[in-house]
């Protein structure tokens, strides 16, 4: 069945990019309503934004959702991937602005406050996107695509010229919590360079090193280091998981990214949609339920999390 939260939860930091003070409120919401944000600050025009593959605007560094009439949210992929994680399915997001708080850079304070407000089941079946054919999207040397399964892997591939980051590869089954367990907790990465580009250019004004791993040479700048050895690749499969969240149903489909990121994701989205027999939307039996993500997880799963 459909889920959604059983109370309202509300958390508050700044943004990443810029930096301003911003506040986000996850409310129940009915069946069919999907996700869905509100932004609380928006009175003369549209306010609602729909998390959803359709309303994504392309930009560097983040994933942004637009309506049509222009009212856009930044960087919602980590409250996504953390309600996809979870299992939820129906929720009304309120941004106090136009960026989603940064937090401490993971999809882990977001975890935490979904398991603790709790997850209750909806009077309507859940339908599921099924992955019936391969489909490929190839942007210079970053490559993504999604595979027929039964359900739900993400496998992925980076390399970085640091050192501190290298090459890192890792597979996982999304199934039984795996989410909570092993990616929810890891935070953005970023060079020190990259740092320095971007706020010269306004852009990670909300960026410290306590909510991102910051990296130079073979140097972790971050107080504490790594979180995981491979904390990078982790989080690219966080982002993946959110990303993938906008296609605006569970997937059942094996997803291989290699040095792929928001756009690339999104642009996976739209081909696979776009490619007659590629996916097909099929009813979720018990079976299948327990081969996706959010399955089990209780209170007792966030001891693990940072």
């Amino acid at each position: 069945m459909q889920t959604t939260l059983k109370t309202s939860v509300t958390l508050a930091g700044a943004g990443l990019h810029s930096g301003r003070p911003a506040r986000i409120t996850l409310n129940p919401a009915t069946e069919d309503s999907g996700i869905v944000f509100r932004r609380t600050d928006v009175t003369e025009k549209d306010a609602l934004v729909p998390a959803r593959w359709d309303a994504t605007e392309h930009v560097p560094l983040c994933t942004r959702l637009v309506n049509a009439s222009g009212t856009s949210v930044s960087t919602v992929e980590h409250v996504m991937a953390a309600l996809a994680g979870l299992g939820v399915h129906n929720a009304l997001i309120e941004v106090s602005g136009p960026e989603v708080p940064i937090l401490d850079g993971s999809a882990a304070p977001f975890v935490k406050a979904i398991v603790k407000a709790g997850v209750r089941s909806l009077d309507a079946p859940l339908m599921v996107l099924k992955v019936c054919k391969t489909v490929e999207v190839v942007d210079g040397e970053a490559r993504a695509r999604l595979e027929p399964s039964d359900g739900l892997t993400i496998d992925f591939e980076i390399e970085f010229a640091d050192e501190a980051i290298g090459h890192q590869h890792r597979t996982l089954n999304m199934a039984n919590g795996a989410f909570v367990h092993e990616l929810c907790d890891s935070r953005t990465f970023c060079r020190r360079s990259e740092v320095e580009f971007m706020q010269s250019n306004g852009l990670a004004l909300g960026g410290t090193l306590e909510n991102a791993v910051v990296v130079d040479g073979s140097h972790v700048l971050s107080p504490g280091g790594m979180r995981h050895v491979d904390e990078p690749v982790r989080h690219k499969m966080l982002d993946a998981l959110g990303d993938l969240a906008l296609a605006g149903a569970p997937i059942l489909g094996r997803y291989v990214g290699n040095r792929a990121g928001h756009t690339i994701t999104n642009k996976l989205l739209r081909a696979l949609f776009a490619t007659p027999g590629a996916v097909e939307w099929v009813p979720c039996s018990y079976g299948t339920m327990q081969k996706l993500p959010g399955v089990g997880v209780s209170l007792a799963d966030l001891d693990a999390v940072a």
